[in-house]
């Protein structure tokens, strides 16, 4: 199937873009990756009057580090770029883990990683490392720059917060209190699929305690599920040990939202995601150095 007819723009800066979704009044989608967007325009599930291709703009291809910690991940940072990181592999242990298991390679080279964020998919992979991780996406539009935190952006199946005349020109994720570990963990019936099962999990420990506890799901709901809550009271102030594992695959396992298809029965998937949270946060405090 061929997509319906769309009117083709290649803005040189995120402020024309801008303006060109503001006369668009709706009609328009913007291209970064394209690697969500095309196969949608070929199936028409997606029939936008204009396409906005924000490839032209310069500087929106950086992955740095503040010193404070800070991260910020660029509109047009492609997942190979996180993937390949020696930056995100020092510094973000859940990103790194997910970076290998988004889609096939092929999608890896030219997919974005707000483009991901922002398609919303409820099997995303990066949507949830974002939630784990309380990240944020800036949004620009016609007055200027807006941040929008991670749970208040996927609003629900393939439906984020942005307005229609804004474009996401960064990701950001805030510094670790204390030390960053963290994993995602994806079940998939084969390599490149949606997930049937994933869980992120993001944390910040000093000393052997848990000062912040991050998690999010994919695949067990109608959309990204955040588990935050439910891991923070089942974690922070404590250490890992079996009791609070047990307490937090737990509570995480009650969070998700599964429902039975041909990937699996509800009762599967959401063990699943028990068993996964089990398994990340055991190898995470097998890791941790022992108090002398």
């Amino acid at each position: 199937m061929y997509p319906s007819r769309f009117a083709y723009d290649a803005p040189a800066s995120v402020a024309e873009a801008v303006a060109i979704l503001d006369r668009s009044n709706g009609e328009a989608k913007v291209l970064a990756g394209g690697q969500s967007l095309i196969p949608m325009l070929k199936l028409r599930f997606a029939s936008p009057e204009r396409i906005v291709d924000i490839n032209n703009v310069p500087g929106l291809d950086y992955l740095r580090q503040d010193p404070d910690g800070t991260l910020h991940i660029g509109a047009l940072v492609r997942h190979e770029d996180v993937e390949y990181s020696d930056l995100i592999a020092e510094t973000q242990p859940t990103l790194a883990a997910a970076a290998s298991l988004v889609a096939d390679p092929l999608v890896r080279t030219r997919g974005t990683f707000v483009g991901s964020v922002c398609h919303a998919d409820p099997q995303g992979d990066w949507a949830a490392t974002m939630i784990a991780l309380d990240g944020r996406i800036v949004a620009q539009g016609p007055n200027g720059r807006r941040e929008i935190a991670m749970k208040d952006f996927v609003l629900g199946p393939f439906t984020n917060a942005l307005a229609y005349n804004e474009v996401a020109v960064e990701a950001v994720i805030p510094p670790a209190k204390g030390t960053r570990v963290g994993s995602y963990l994806k079940l998939e019936r084969r390599v490149g699929d949606f997930a049937t099962a994933s869980v992120a999990i993001a944390l910040d420990m000093s000393g052997g305690t848990v000062t912040r506890a991050g998690c999010a799901l994919a695949g067990v709901g109608g959309k990204t599920i955040d588990a935050n809550a439910d891991i923070s009271g089942a974690l922070v102030g404590k250490t890992l040990n079996a009791e609070t594992i047990e307490a937090a695959a737990e509570a995480v396992a009650g969070a998700a939202d599964p429902r039975t298809d041909h990937r699996g029965s509800a009762a599967y998937k959401r063990q699943v995601v028990k068993t996964f949270v089990t398994r990340i946060l055991t190898n995470i405090a097998q890791s941790e150095p022992k108090a002398a």
